[in-house]
């Protein structure tokens, strides 16, 4: 009896160590819309292979200038949503991180209407690790977060389909041209022959203050949001001029400034913020 008890004190270590989610960082899946096979990374929860059961699901998007193993290898997702949901601040759930810097870099169709990478998302991705994963599909389990460029696309994404996401968490985000007449001089610069009416469709989908100002009446409740940016932040501009226009239109949503710049550390330390927001709808009480 005293040999068992040892062997099984023994083994005890390891079957905690065995309690991890997992990573896969280099997966893909075929796109019409993009013409290209694209990666995407993927954790799954500590219990995943063994529950037999559905997750609510999160995706989280890089930034400019890293790819779906951003969040990965620098974002340390893996120890951090593992010792979120050890600690009960998170539910477990699936967290997809999509690759948008291949080919051509942002999360939005492009102004030509030659690169529809926002297209891509919502008719290919995620019906397809929906489908691939045991992921729950109701509005309630899905939400959306990233950094910078990411935090763009959290922006637009949400606004945009407002009937998919439960929670929205711009991080340090990138929040488009701040006036039309912004977005026309950049524009322009690139794309001399376009016509106005172009640049002003273009600036009023995917700038998140004009996405925001026609924002009904209706949809002021649809998404919970939570923006978090550094006080030292070169994009601390554009996140509270929207934070302002949210207060001035009465959006509920929780804005946070705390101490830092526009680096991982500030991201590793927003990211256990966002998964307990997330869980607060995911979770069941």
């Amino acid at each position: 009896m005293k040999k068992y008890l040892s062997a099984l004190l023994l083994l005890c270590p390891f079957a905690l160590l065995a309690q991890t989610g997992k990573v896969y960082d280099n997966l893909t899946l075929n796109s019409k819309v993009l013409k290209s096979e694209r990666k995407y990374a993927v954790y799954l929860p500590p219990d995943y292979e063994t529950s037999g059961r559905s997750y609510p699901v999160l995706y989280l998007l890089h930034g400019a200038g890293d790819d779906q193993t951003g969040w990965v290898q620098f974002g340390e997702v893996l120890s951090i949503t593992d010792k979120a949901i050890k600690d009960g601040i998170a539910t477990p759930m699936i967290i997809i991180m999509p690759d948008a810097n291949t080919g051509r870099r942002g999360y939005f169709n492009d102004i030509k209407g030659d690169w529809n990478y926002e297209d891509f998302f919502f008719n290919e991705l995620v019906p397809f690790v929906e489908k691939k994963y045991r992921i729950k599909s109701e509005k309630r389990f899905r939400a959306i977060a990233g950094l910078s460029m990411g935090g763009g696309g959290s922006f637009v994404y949400a606004l945009h389909h407002p009937e998919m996401f439960s929670s929205a968490c711009p991080l340090s985000a990138a929040t488009g041209y701040l006036t039309l007449d912004d977005a026309k001089v950049a524009i322009n610069k690139n794309n001399p022959n376009l016509p106005d009416s172009t640049v002003i469709n273009f600036y009023n989908k995917y700038s998140v203050l004009p996405l925001m100002n026609a924002m009904p009446d209706a949809q002021k409740k649809a998404v919970r949001w939570l923006m978090d940016v550094g006080d030292d932040d070169f994009l601390y501009e554009g996140n509270g001029l929207v934070h302002n226009l949210m207060r001035k239109k009465e959006i509920p949503h929780e804005y946070r400034v705390r101490d830092g710049a526009h680096n991982w550390t500030y991201w590793r330390g927003s990211l256990p913020n966002v998964l307990e927001f997330v869980s607060q709808v995911f979770h069941q009480y």
